[in-house]
């Protein structure tokens, strides 16, 4: 469970997110939702009530073709809990940018879950595996700079706690406190940008502590504006 006092959340925060990768998302797929759903997308509304994500299996190689640092790319993720967006961080992270690109021109990110809700804290997806276990077949690092603060609408990419600051796969989180508290080792794939009442939807899918949300929120798909 995730402490919640500010003055313990950096240290405790930091091992959360390392660990989500290490380990499968508690839960029973078997499980009803213990929400009535309805669409509409909007903070304090339920989610339109969909089946758990089914996990797949995906490997792929690294991206050959890479952004442009700075090139404008807005990536709209659709779910059953309404749509938002986010503008990608290609001057800062052009090896994240363009293996995130390329990870959705695949179809990757197509039915898979947030499969970690944390009130307060971040909400997490982009397993294929559907635990928090699961990646793309590939992994790319490039390290964010030391002043790197993970406020509320940043878009950063999940690791493991062995594995070097920066490294990525396809399991990305957005920050949904006003400060996550959390070290610079999270490769920053973006901020968000717009409407964010379906981030505020998602969020309220919370359960109890740290873990999946109370009733499926499934990754329609994601499409790039660029």
């Amino acid at each position: 469970m995730i402490l919640r006092q500010r003055a313990l959340r950096a240290v405790t925060a930091a091992t959360v997110l390392s660990l989500a990768l290490g380990v499968a998302a508690c839960g029973d797929d078997d499980e009803e939702p213990t929400s009535t759903t309805t669409a509409g997308g909007q903070a304090g509304d339920a989610c339109e009530e969909v089946a758990p994500a089914e996990p797949k299996q995906v490997k792929l190689k690294e991206p050959k073709q890479q952004v442009k640092p700075g090139e404008e790319i807005t990536a709209t993720v659709e779910t059953n809990c309404g749509d938002f967006q986010f503008v990608l961080d290609t001057k800062n992270s052009p090896k994240t940018a363009s293996s995130f690109v390329h990870m959705v021109d695949e179809g990757l990110y197509d039915g898979t879950p947030f499969h970690r809700v944390v009130d307060g804290f971040v909400i997490q997806g982009g397993d294929p595996s559907a635990d928090g276990t699961g990646g793309p077949g590939y992994s790319v690092t490039e390290a964010p700079a030391d002043d790197t603060a993970y406020t509320r609408g940043v878009v950063a990419m999940a690791k493991s706690g062995v594995e070097p600051a920066g490294t990525s796969g396809s399991q990305f989180f957005v920050v949904t406190g006003a400060d996550a508290g959390l070290p610079p080792d999270y490769a920053v794939l973006g901020e968000l940008t717009g409407d964010e009442a379906a981030v505020d939807a998602i969020e309220a899918q919370a359960g109890s502590g740290d873990g999946p949300p109370v009733a499926p929120v499934v990754i329609e798909q994601i499409t790039l504006e660029r």
